[in-house]
């Protein structure tokens, strides 16, 4: 190569930034499994090597309070945010908390899930349905009446909203609907339903046969039945709530380009595939959802008005909390 080439590619790398990988830390915070995330950051890692990503995980409702209190106390290690409900977002960006990304890669994404001011993105469809223990349980449920009896009641477990993102979302869908409403949580309360803390401790407490029955996010099911243990799941017809883990990057980090590295692969393809092997819907159109799950057109999705739930968000986690305790 003659020095006047080699001097020309020298100048076009220095002057082109963008071909720069980006490196640094970066901290986020996830409501994901630790197990699930691990993978995720090894898989961001092949494609950006330079990047050291910290995880600290809980459930989604014990997550929003830590980052409030950070807040308030003036800043918040926090990077980025992959948490389970567009709800949680949407009051971080009300309050100015996420950094806009209009350049984010969202094709093939449905717009839906897209923040209309490009603040936070879908990553996922999680669904929440009835999972039963088999060796308990020998006439399977088919919706969310069938808890109601108080021999099934009581070998019921749920996730609580005081610590699940998932179940905010659940109990306040659930009753919002006319046919549903807090009259089910009380009747369910009434018969003996217990909550647990988050989907972890239901399908715990349902593989191992101390609950019949359990209210969790199908994933968490149709993966430990896939490992062995004697649990079905379904999803009743009736219809489901649903959450869309989005992620966003918290305004005033301080290695915004790795920030925007780690959104742009939970969008891509590839993050999408580890989804579904982790036993996730797909978020992109044109992909199969994980084998045993059923098309996601052909789920109902109960409606939701985002803006009521959030108005009434602690009024709901009180009247559960005097339910079910907490």
């Amino acid at each position: 190569m003659s020095s006047l080439r080699t001097a020309a590619l020298v100048l076009f790398v220095l002057a082109s930034p963008a071909l720069a990988q980006p490196s640094g830390d970066i901290t986020v915070y996830t409501s994901q499994p630790q197990e699930q995330m691990a993978q995720v950051v090894a898989a961001f890692n092949k494609d950006y090597p330079e990047v050291k990503v910290e995880i600290f995980r809980t459930g989604t409702t014990e997550l929003m309070t830590k980052l409030q209190a950070e807040f308030a106390a003036g800043a918040t290690p926090a990077d980025v945010l992959l948490i389970a409900d567009a709800v949680a977002m949407t009051g971080l960006k009300q309050d100015g908390r996420l950094l806009p990304y209009a350049e984010a890669p969202v094709a093939g994404i449905p717009a839906a899930v897209i923040d209309p001011d490009m603040t936070f993105f879908g990553t996922k469809l999680i669904t929440t349905g009835i999972v039963y223990n088999t060796d308990l349980v020998k006439t399977a449920p088919k919706g969310w009446d069938d808890l109601r009896a108080p021999e099934i009641a009581a070998q019921t477990i749920m996730p609580s909203p005081l610590y699940s993102g998932a179940a905010v979302i659940h109990v306040g869908t659930m009753t919002q609907q006319p046919e549903i409403g807090w009259g089910y949580y009380e009747e369910l309360a009434r018969n003996g339903a217990m909550a647990g803390q988050g989907n972890g401790t239901v399908i715990e407490a349902v593989a191992r046969g101390e609950k019949a029955y359990g209210i969790i996010i199908e994933y968490m099911a149709m993966n430990a039945r896939a490992k062995g243990s004697p649990v079905d799941f379904i999803w009743p017809e009736t219809g489901v709530s649903a959450i869309t883990q989005p992620v966003a990057i918290v305004k005033g980090t301080d290695n915004e380009a790795a920030a925007k590295a780690f959104v742009d692969w939970q969008l891509s393809k590839a993050a999408q595939e580890q989804s579904v092997a982790q036993g996730y819907f797909p978020i992109l159109a044109g992909m199969a959802a994980p084998a045993g799950y059923p098309d996601p057109a052909s789920l109902k999705i109960l409606p939701l008005d985002a803006a009521k739930l959030m108005a009434e968000d602690q009024a709901n986690k009180e009247h559960f909390a005097d339910l079910f305790g907490g």
